[in-house]
């Protein structure tokens, strides 16, 4: 009798071993099943703004923006769908092993994502302006490293309507073929503990498309493609103080020629016949053209932009919300409504 009774307990046991399994199993099933591809989580970017000036100087408020609850809303109320948030880590983080971010500042950038998301918007944080690694890669790999990885143990537990986007516009010294290893490694990190974020990569040449071509997409199928768009530079920066030169390009024009047109037209099919090579969906990160240009040619050409971006499924988002470029007036608390409109036709 007893052996009997040991015989159901051990066919008991077994039989609620495997249940537990299956259960396990499936809730992990149905956890990655509620993460979106990378192509679904691009169409639900859309149209999106950086909130640049902020988060990426070398402390919020130098540059003249500090971040509000109220923009978060206001953007939302404008029919954005997106925020894209600059984060300057490297002025906030110890220079020595292990590269500790400050906490108050890591508060501050998960305040400004849970704004967003407060706000139905989704966000994507980056590593911006990171100057030193640009001028010296070898020296700064580690702590770069570092930074992902405290980024990533923060951020972990938050949606799948947050982005990481690995860095903004290397250039410099973090050569094309110097980024693909370092983009790979920062991956690498970021994985360990988001295997199923959705993550950003730019290309090298300040984040262009003329580098596209040396750009080493990792193995990978939660990336999304990214790069910025500033052409023609003439006109887009002229006036801009911290561009060598670019007061004699002052009174450029932008007319919307066909000419005209089919140079942006032309730049934006390389970069979706490239993203179609790989299978990969497209986010035009920044594009904008500076307050010193003529507004009637600001208008035609983020319009032009911002179309020819969505013909294609490119998701965007304009540089920038209040800034030099911006679209809204912190002073008179308003919209410059022409390039809003430009941005979000109604």
């Amino acid at each position: 009798m007893k052996f009997i009774y040991r015989i159901y307990l051990f066919l008991f046991a077994v039989i609620f071993f495997a249940m537990c399994n299956a259960s396990v199993d499936n809730e992990e099933e149905a956890k990655q099943e509620e993460w979106a591809e990378a192509g679904v989580i691009n169409q639900r970017l859309g149209r999106g703004i950086n909130l640049g000036n902020a988060l990426e100087a070398p402390k919020e408020g130098d540059w003249g923006v500090v971040l509000q609850s109220e923009y978060f809303r206001l953007i939302k109320e404008a029919g954005f769908n997106s925020v894209r948030i600059p984060v300057r880590w490297s002025a906030h983080a110890k220079v020595d092993s292990p590269f500790t971010i400050d906490p108050s500042f890591m508060e501050r950038v998960s305040w400004a994502v849970n704004q967003a998301f407060a706000n139905g918007l989704l966000a994507v944080i980056n590593i911006h302006h990171y100057d030193e690694l640009f001028a010296d890669p070898p020296a700064h790999k580690q702590r770069f490293l570092a930074l992902w990885k405290q980024i990533a143990e923060r951020f972990q537990q938050h949606s799948q309507n947050l982005l990481f986007e690995i860095l903004n516009e290397p250039h410099d010294q973090l050569t094309p073929a110097l980024w693909n290893d370092y983009l790979a490694e920062a991956l690498t990190v970021i994985r360990k503990t988001n295997p199923l974020r959705t993550v950003i990569i730019g290309t090298a040449n300040w984040g262009g498309i003329d580098a596209l071509d040396e750009l080493v997409l990792p193995d990978d199928e939660r990336l999304i493609l990214t790069f910025h768009y500033y052409q023609p530079f003439q006109f887009t920066h002229q006036g801009a103080e911290w561009v060598s030169g670019s007061d004699a390009w002052l009174g450029t024009k932008w007319l919307g020629a066909p000419q005209e047109i089919q140079a942006i037209q032309k730049d934006f099919d390389r970069v979706s016949q490239r993203a179609a090579l790989h299978n990969i969906a497209v986010f035009m990160g920044e594009f904008g053209a500076y307050r010193k240009a003529d507004f009637a040619s600001r208008v035609r050409w983020t319009s032009t932009v911002a179309r020819e971006a969505e013909k294609r499924n490119f998701s965007w988002a304009y540089w920038e919300f209040c800034a030099g470029f911006g679209i809204y007036d912190t002073q008179s608390s308003s919209w410059l409504n022409d390039l809003l409109r430009a941005l979000i036709p109604r």
